[in-house]
């Protein structure tokens, strides 16, 4: 098309400056005659017509086409012909056989639109741009998203809330659609804008907000109670989207921003150990798109932001609590059953009704106002989470049930129960017996309520360096590992009899290296043996007994 263009502009110059005749222009151009003409008669070159291709084939078959396409007006949606299920009727009611699947599928397309705007309805699904007021509206929505989870696949949930005006966008991943992952996503999303959108958001009938869709009243829904609850202590209107794909376009903006993350950042699949990992890694991500432009933006989405945040409504003073309050019993065996999963608790609990807080990522047990223990939250069916320290007072009593306890199983894969605390019961078992040690070993346990890990864990390497089991060893040396500036001060690295000029003593423990000495941690007595031969001399003087049944002068005597 340019380079008609450009032949028409000069034919039109050599007609006005050198006043050229049509011949003599077409001979110049070596063009036709009536190529001329249009030149001089319009600028703009004719386009070129689309030569209309004729389906003979087809032509008899068209009016049963037509009538297919009819038929679906009044077709449920997911019910209605495709341009295949229209080529292989035509083969098979009507031997239609010598038609090509290609004559078919164009000629369906056109034809479908036409038949649509015949009946007067819109063949093509129209949107209108919209206008957001700055701070006034945002949309909501979870989407899939599967992460190598510690090793394994697994299909987890990623929440987005998006910004209208902005396109700011806050995203986190959690490991299903829960109400408490619902509110949770909401109140980081209000904290990290620092406010909360004045009109409305946009919502899918989701069933942690809606119970129920009253159809014939327009936009009607029946809301859960505790969803109620939430947006009023927040202070927001919600604005729930048509069921269906009807109402996808609705709160397109999400819809989309939900694949466009997910395709710059979670692809290829995030390889974490936990969900929290995770969702730090999307914080970074975050930041990084706080610099990118929307396509037809002049400034960044941090830039627009900015402009918007002034706009939001104030957070409340007092933060809600999105866990689910449930109030479970406390079995003989110190746990809690939520959600068909099983959590300790201290035994000082069992029979006690505890007031617990389902959160989407971890569960929180309460004793009053007070916390008593925070467990991560177990999503499989019938699946424990059971924290050793919970049991320790009951072992003090009954250390023959530590060995085998599911608790300590659950340590040791955890990694609670380290290296070191083995190497202590091992030890300990070999010198004191299996009960006796392993009660030092529950004391020793007890020490980390009071104490950091890395302190405990110093203690014990200190004690086992010189031999010494006693959990009041290793609480000494906690305390000075931790009073010495704990890992950096090098106090208990490398050779304890010269890394500082001084030793680990233990006055209750016995050297099992070197038996000849009985206070472990002293150096062995080298001194000479004392002389007893002047002792010896008096034994041999020592008179014979008058009365055999009466001792004699060295041991006291007896009067008549």
């Amino acid at each position: 098309m340019g380079s008609r263009v450009e032949l028409f502009a000069q034919i039109r110059r050599d007609a006005r400056v050198e006043e050229l005749g049509i011949r003599a222009l077409a001979r110049k151009y070596k063009v036709g005659r009536d190529t001329v003409r249009q030149a001089l008669a319009s600028a703009e070159p004719p386009k070129r017509k689309t030569p209309v291709r004729e389906s003979p084939k087809l032509g008899p078959f068209k009016p049963v086409v037509d009538e297919m396409l009819r038929a679906d007006l009044d077709a449920p949606r997911k019910q209605r012909h495709t341009a295949l299920r229209i080529f292989n009727r035509l083969a098979d009611e009507h031997d239609a056989t010598d038609l090509s699947y290609s004559t078919v599928r164009d000629y369906v397309r056109v034809r479908k639109a036409e038949i649509l705007a015949e009946a007067g309805k819109q063949a093509e699904e129209a949107f209108v741009p919209q206008e957001h007021a700055p701070g006034a509206e945002a949309e909501v929505d979870f989407g899939d998203v599967y992460v190598m989870l510690g090793g394994v696949q697994t299909r987890c949930h990623v929440f987005a809330f998006r910004m209208s005006k902005s396109g700011k966008a806050i995203h986190r991943v959690y490991a299903n659609q829960s109400q408490e992952a619902f509110l949770e996503g909401h109140i980081e999303a209000f904290d990290v804008i620092g406010g909360v959108p004045v009109r409305h958001i946009r919502y899918d009938n989701l069933k942690s907000a809606v119970t129920s869709v009253v159809f014939g009243r327009g936009r009607g829904r029946v809301e859960n109670d505790r969803w109620v609850l939430f947006r009023s202590h927040y202070g927001f209107d919600p604005f729930y989207c048509q069921p269906g794909k009807e109402g996808a376009h609705e709160k397109g903006g999400v819809e989309g921003e939900i694949g466009r993350f997910r395709r710059t950042w979670l692809t290829p699949m995030p390889d974490v150990a936990t969900l929290a990992e995770l969702n730090d890694y999307i914080r970074r991500c975050e930041a990084r798109d706080d610099h990118r432009r929307i396509s037809g933006r002049l400034q960044t989405v941090a830039q627009d932001f900015e402009t918007e945040r002034p706009h939001l409504a104030p957070l409340p003073g007092d933060r809600f609590d999105p866990g689910l309050v449930l109030h479970p019993r406390v079995d003989r065996s110190s746990l809690i059953t939520v959600r068909s999963a099983k959590y300790s608790v201290p035994v000082r609990l069992i029979g006690r009704k505890v007031r617990v807080s389902l959160r989407a990522a971890e569960l929180i047990v309460f004793e009053g106002r007070s916390v008593a223990t925070r467990h991560e939250r177990v999503t499989t069916r019938n699946g424990q989470s059971i924290n050793l320290d919970h049991y320790l007072e009951v072992l003090r009593y009954k250390p023959g049930a530590f060995p085998g306890s599911t608790a300590l199983a659950q340590a040791r894969a955890s990694g609670a129960f380290t290296a070191a605390h083995e190497a202590f019961w091992q030890q300990a078992r070999r010198v004191d017996g299996d009960a006796a040690g392993t009660r030092s070993l529950i004391e020793v346990l007890l020490l980390h309520r009071s104490m950091s890990t890395a302190d405990v864990i110093a203690g014990i390497e200190a004690a086992l360096s010189v031999g010494a089991v006693s959990a009041d060893v290793v609480a000494v040396e906690a305390r000075l590992h931790a009073v010495g500036g704990g890992p950096e001060s090098g106090r208990h690295t490398g050779n304890q009899a010269t890394a500082l000029g001084h030793r680990v003593v233990s006055l209750t423990q016995r050297r099992l290296a070197d038996p000849a000495t009985v206070i472990a941690g002293l150096p062995p007595d080298t001194r000479p043996l004392p002389d007893v031969a002047a002792y010896d001399e008096l034994l041999k003087r020592r008179p014979a007994p008058t009365n055999p049944g009466v001792s004699d002068g060295l041991e006291g005597t007896t009067g008549p």
